[in-house]
Parts: structure tokens; sequence; C-alpha cells
């Protein structure tokens, strides 16, 4: 059965549920704006899915409410802030916020978070970058989640190891590139263990070499309602763009993990930590390619509806693509909250 639930409700609702975990009122509603505006975008895989996972996070003591970040390494342009296992939405805000800073003062700027829990849709950290007029570029790992095959293997060796890059447009909105370096996001094979979108063919391979989107190998034997242990599969996520994936993905790992001095993911880790590299920050004004990226006239047609080719993209890739203007529709108090899957998907318990 769908269940549709407006925006703001349940944005309210997850709120609730943190604040009622023991995070702060602030806490809970940006963890809630964060995860519904996910939804909001057209990313299942980074919304309300995710809910029981941080939930079970917070009560077994791997997620920390309402952490300050300390800041281990601080020049002019540099900083190395740990995140003390905080809520991803929590922490990583304020370590863009002191990219931010740095890079107005010195128009470059590269910050490295680590020990930090998920960050969400990473594009939401590069949207504000872009609303403080810059360019930000992202590399980021998740250390202890190791779910990846890369190109011609079978076995995990790397996370999803998304990249991310923002691009601002005053007076219009930014450019945002946000995938994860694998075929899907782990979230999305969640999703569609749960009754959801179903995942790519080929967007999983077995230990066979068998190319599959049978979510069990990811996650083993699993009851439609219970949770979902990636520990148990037996199968990986393929890296997307065969080598050339795999090769980004090894970057994101080594720019990600390896610089921010948490390292690299490891199966034998216990804890599980986001580390996002931002290299860089960089201040378009005083460079003569700034004014090149205020306007529209440079950006490619496909982001205009009236001008794609037919049958080239589709309605819902059209909202990606303006995932803020459709953020700002579909949260409108007479429209309803994001997907058919959400009633589906949302509060099943899960081990993370």
């Amino acid at each position: 059965m769908t269940v549709t639930i407006k925006a703001k409700a349940l944005e309210a609702f997850v709120a609730d549920i943190f604040a009622s975990a023991g995070c702060s009122t602030d806490e809970g509603g940006r963890i809630g704006h964060y995860l519904v505006s996910a939804n909001l975008s057209g990313h299942d895989s980074h919304g309300v899915v995710r809910v029981p996972r941080y939930a079970a996070q917070k009560k077994n003591g791997t997620v920390v409410a309402d952490v300050t970040v300390d800041i281990l390494v601080d020049t002019p342009v540099i900083a190395v802030v740990d995140g003390k296992y905080g809520f991803g939405q929590t922490v990583t805000p304020q370590a863009v916020q002191i990219g931010i800073d740095k890079c107005r003062r010195n128009g470059l700027s590269a910050v490295t978070l680590r020990n930090a829990g998920h960050v969400g849709r990473v594009g939401d950290w590069a949207e504000m970058a872009a609303e403080a007029g810059l360019v930000s570029i992202h590399f980021v790992n998740a250390s202890g989640s190791v779910l990846v095959a890369p190109y011609g293997g079978v076995q995990r060796r790397f996370s999803t190891a998304p990249y991310c890059v923002g691009v601002p447009r005053p007076g219009h909105d930014p450019l945002v590139l946000d995938f994860a370096t694998s075929v899907v996001a782990e979230g999305k094979v969640l999703v569609a263990s749960q009754g959801g979108k179903k995942v790519p063919e080929g967007a999983l391979i077995g230990p066979d070499g068998k190319p599959s989107s049978d979510p069990h190998l990811l996650y083993g034997d699993y009851t439609p309602t219970g949770p979902r242990d990636h520990s148990k599969g037996t199968g990986a996520i393929q890296a997307f763009g065969d080598h050339k994936g795999s090769g980004l993905a090894f970057m994101c790992e080594i720019l990600g993990g390896a610089l921010s001095g948490t390292g690299t993911t490891d199966p034998q880790r216990g804890r599980f930590a986001t580390v996002a590299s931002r290299v860089p920050m960089l201040d378009p004004d005083p460079l003569p390619v700034g004014e090149g990226m205020r306007g529209p006239r440079h950006v490619p047609g496909c982001e205009d509806p009236r001008r794609r080719r037919p049958g080239c993209i589709d309605e819902h890739a059209i909202v990606n693509l303006q995932s803020r203007r459709g953020r700002e529709l579909l949260a409108r108090p007479d429209a309803d909250a994001g997907h058919d899957q959400l009633g589906r998907q949302r509060l099943l318990p899960d081990p993370g």
C-alpha cells in the first residue's frame, strides 16, 4: 500500500524521532530537513529511508548527538576537522562553513572532515558553498563500509565513494554534479529491497561474476520488514564506468580517506565514519571565467525541458537537474511529499 505524506509533516515527524532519541530540537529539525529534502530532490536513497539506521547508530553509540567539531590543523587555507562521530547533518555544515570563511579571506581553501556520521546527500553541501558564491569539489569515502567491486573484480574493495562538484551562478540555480562512483548508491539497493524502485540490471555482481539486480546479493536473506545488513551478503555493487569509474573511486578513497588521516575503507574498521575532503573551494570572482558562470548562456540546453531532445530525458530527470526548483514545487502546502515508495520504506528496522 502506498502512503503519501505532506513534506512538512514528514519533516516534523523525523525531527520528533531524533529529539526523542536524545538529540536537541535543533539537531532533530536539521536531520528531518535534510532527509526530506533528499526525497524531494528525487534521491530516496538518502531520504527518510535512513531514519532507522541513524536511530540505531544513536542508540548503540556509534553516532553522537549535538557535536561541535574540533579543528585539528588550521592554516590560512587548510583545515582538518574532526567530526567526533557526530551526525553528518550537524558536523558537515560546520566544516563547510569553515571552508567558506577561509576561501572568502584567501580565494582558496581545502578542508577535510573526518569521523562524521553519514553526511547525507553530498549535493546539499555543494549547494551551501554555491550559495556563498564558491565553487567546491567533494571527494568522499565511507570508512568501514566496503561495498563496491572494482572493474574486473567480484570482491568488495571500495566504499560507494561519492564525488560532487558545485558551481555557483548568481541569479540562477547552481550547477551540481553529485554521484556515487558505484553504479548505484547502497541506499538505492536498500530502497529496492523494500519494494521501491528497482536497481538497473547489472548494478550488482555475484561471487560467480554474474551481473544481477537482486538486493539479496548485497544483504543476504531478509524479511520484507526486517533489517538489511550488507555484511551478510556475498555479492557487491559494481563500480560505474568500467576502468574509468574504478579509477575515480580509487582517487576518492585516497583524497577523501587517506589525506584526512582516517584512512581508506577498511573491512576491519568496526565503526562507520564518513570522510569528506573538499579540494578546493574556489572563489571565481577574481578569475576571468567568473563572469562566464554567471548566466545560463553557457549551460547546455538539457536543463530546459523546452530544449531537450524528445525522449532523451524524462520529467523525473528534469526535476533532478533542477532539484532546488523541484524541491520548492513538491514542498508547497498543496503538494504531496515525494515518491510512491516513501510510505513503504519508512521506519523499517535496520542495523546500519
